[in-house]
């Protein structure tokens, strides 16, 4: 934002980013035929809730320890992980649904998305190399699509690696000018992050 908007006097824009968690408590692994019966212990469906998070500004983040948008975004994240919010947007959405219909819970969860400006969701993957068919899964990752924000960030951890895949809107950003940043961005981060490691 800061690389566009130099030379141009934009002022910095409030960012909010939707921060989609599972709620799901997955007690164990059941098959089609176990979840089918009364008593089974996972529900079905999705099981979601969702955050706003303001995303940390700086007005010169070259030079600002790139730690320090880290423990940020991690510090406002665990606090509003923790509150009752995430429960209570569950629940919301189960009344919609049960009251109005999956219609009006969908309406409910375009309107909030439409009033952010990104989504970032993850998925903790398995930490074992899978097979399909005989034949090993080296990779993949997976995206939100049709949601009417201007970026969609997703990420997934498989077998010790993580994969980090980006969605935009056609036009709204400067992909290579973004690829370049995300790079420099990181690099910064490993560096400080091993740095107050050794």
């Amino acid at each position: 934002m800061q690389a566009v908007g130099q030379g141009q006097g934009r002022s910095a824009a409030q960012v909010t980013a939707l921060v989609l968690l599972n709620t799901r408590i997955i007690a164990s692994y059941q098959t089609v035929e176990e979840m089918t019966k009364t008593n089974a212990k996972s529900r079905w469906g999705n099981q979601f809730g969702f955050l706003h998070v303001s995303i940390p500004m700086c007005k010169n983040a070259d030079k600002a320890d790139p730690l320090y948008f880290i423990r940020k975004a991690r510090k406002i994240i665990k606090a509003k992980r923790s509150s009752l919010a995430v429960y209570l947007t569950g629940r919301l959405l189960e009344m919609l649904r049960k009251l109005k219909g999956p219609e009006a819970a969908a309406l409910y969860i375009h309107t909030t998305l439409r009033k952010t400006t990104m989504t970032i969701s993850n998925l903790t993957g398995p930490i074992e190399q899978m097979i399909i068919a005989g034949h090993p899964v080296r990779s993949f990752h997976f995206m939100v699509v049709g949601v009417p924000q201007s970026l969609t960030i997703s990420v997934i951890s498989y077998a010790g690696k993580l994969k980090v895949a980006m969605g935009g809107e056609r036009g709204f950003i400067d992909s290579e000018l973004l690829i370049l940043n995300l790079k420099k961005s990181f690099e910064r981060i490993f560096e400080a992050a091993m740095g107050k490691r050794t």
